[in-house]
């Protein structure tokens, strides 16, 4: 189970500073609700798969 920080100390630094498993959990989650997510949540989901994306994938 994730014991990170949550997504309201997250949202207020750069995603380049998000750790690893910080990027997995919050990706895991929000693709599990994509099709209730608002545009904002959709493009706070689409800016952590483009993070993953630049650090090589998720292992």
């Amino acid at each position: 189970m994730y014991n990170g920080r949550d997504m309201t100390e997250l949202s207020m630094m750069s995603i380049k500073e998000w750790e690893t498993q910080e990027l997995a959990f919050f990706h895991h989650s929000l693709q599990q609700m994509v099709p209730y997510l608002n545009s904002e949540g959709q493009t706070i989901h689409r800016e952590i798969v483009e993070e993953i994306i630049s650090r090589g994938g998720l292992k």
